[in-house]
């Protein structure tokens, strides 16, 4: 069968990407090789209770009315609108090290103020940092990489606060240890200190069912259980698509949001000298704890606390399972919903090591996660009150976990450090989308499938 366009990954960049194209006409085929879409942040029901996974808020959110920032952007590319994503702001947030809390909510100034309060040293300095933010241009294709960590320490002298910068950005958008490409660094501190968190009270879900209606409402074909087999090339150009099931389809364009070197990995004439790109090291675990009370009884209102037990921050991939020195503590029921939600819930996450993981056998496995969970909670009771005699049900996913529902090399969230701003690959008619193309978070990676669908496709007619 031949399409115009055939999309690898049912993900959020995928979606939108399928969205955009088939408003325009486009015959258009979305490739899911799970039985559910969502891909990095999708949803699921264990034993009664209903999880997200991946999502812990939406980045960018913006009042109703805003213009000229991506979310308002998002909504009309994709011919949806404000209220379509039912969209509630978090109550507030804040960053915890030892000695030191910056709290922040979708206010900027806010956060000034905190800066102003915790570090009047640097609070000049800070506002120099603003404006460098507000006149770079992160979403050039062709602009030259630069260190964060850099542009950071010629503005502000005091590392601790460049590292409490840092911790939000770093776990919720970046494939580099330890540092961070600035135009990354740009799109990630103007998405969640510009802007700011929000969420749908049924979470993930109900964007995923949204995005869903409207790829299908303009016609476009979406096929779930559809895994790709390979990727035949032949005089430089994507021939067909071989399923794992032996069908073939064939394309005009092909784009994939499976991640560079894994897109690279299915071509029939791969080679991996022609690679010069990293494949991701950074991995996650995640607890996610059911409890039988609100965390607001337990005077915890802050909707996601990013902690470090340090006054350094280290993001690289751990030398053991879990580094427990820091993470993100995410409370789903803290955003300024009408109603609470069914359950109480808190999540905790930390990087951790995927080859360390892979490498134990099943009953290994088990018991790891168990300890792991009671290791992790000791350290996150340092930073909010004690949920140990409050959970009554937990379920933990890992770096295999990862791996297995995405398809990313060594469960690697975000991708490899090295981004492909212009998703251009050596064949002309097979591009990028998504994590491995650069723009991050959920609203990022919308605006990746679209961007790529508008710049590849749709612009050359």
């Amino acid at each position: 069968m031949s399409y115009d366009v055939l999309i690898i990954g049912a993900g959020m960049s995928g979606l939108a990407a399928g969205i955009r194209l088939a408003y325009y006409g486009k015959k258009v085929c979305i490739l899911e090789k799970h039985h559910r879409v969502g891909g990095l942040n999708s949803f699921y029901n264990r034993d009664g209770h209903r999880f997200d996974v991946g999502l812990h808020a939406m980045t960018n959110y913006v009042p109703r009315g805003t213009k000229s920032t991506p979310l308002p952007k998002l909504l009309r590319q994709l011919k949806l609108k404000a209220e379509d994503f039912a969209l509630c702001q978090q109550i507030g947030s804040a960053i915890k090290f030892p000695g030191k809390t910056l709290r922040f909510n979708n206010d900027l100034n806010f956060l000034v103020q905190e800066v102003v309060e915790n570090f009047p040293a640097q609070a000049d300095n800070f506002q120099k940092l603003l404006k460098t933010i507000s006149e770079y241009d992160a979403l050039s294709l062709d602009a030259k990489p630069l260190s964060a960590r850099e542009v950071l320490s010629s503005i502000i002298s005091d590392p601790l606060l460049i590292d409490m910068i840092f911790c939000p950005l770093m776990f919720y958008g970046n494939a580099q240890e330890n540092d961070m490409e600035f135009g990354q660094f740009v799109i990630m501190f103007n998405s969640i200190f510009y802007e700011g968190f929000a969420r749908p009270q049924d979470g993930v879900r109900h964007i995923l069912n949204i995005l869903v209606k409207q790829y299908e409402e303009h016609g476009g074909e979406l096929r779930l259980k559809c895994g790709v087999k390979s990727i035949q090339v032949a005089n430089d150009r994507v021939e067909s698509i071989l399923l794992n099931d032996g069908e073939v389809l064939s394309a005009d364009n092909t784009i994939s949001s499976a991640g560079y070197v894994e897109t690279m990995r299915l071509l029939s004439d791969y080679n991996p000298a022609r690679l010069d790109y990293e494949v991701g090291q950074l991995s996650f675990i995640e607890f996610i704890m059911v409890l039988d009370k609100e965390p607001t009884e337990m005077g915890y209102d802050t909707t996601i606390t990013f902690f470090n037990n340090s006054d350094k921050f280290n993001y690289r991939k751990p030398d053991k399972l879990v580094d427990v020195s820091s993470g993100v503590i995410c409370c789903p029921n803290n955003f300024q919903f009408e109603t609470t939600l069914p359950e109480p819930i808190i999540r905790v996450t930390n990087m951790a090591n995927f080859d360390l993981w892979n490498r134990l056998d099943k009953e290994e496995y088990r018991a790891q996660k168990a300890a792991w969970l009671e290791t992790t909670l000791k350290e996150v009771v340092k930073f909010v009150p004690d949920i140990r005699d409050s959970i009554v049900y937990t379920d933990i996913f890992t770096p295999k976990t990862i791996y297995r529902y995405t398809g990313h090399l060594n469960g690697a969230v975000y991708g490899t450090p090295n981004k492909i701003k212009t998703g251009r690959t050596h064949l002309e008619n097979l591009f990028i989308c998504g994590t491995d193309q650069g723009f991050l978070g959920i609203v990022g990676a919308m605006l990746s499938g679209i961007s790529m669908a508008n710049l590849h496709i749709l612009q050359k007619g």
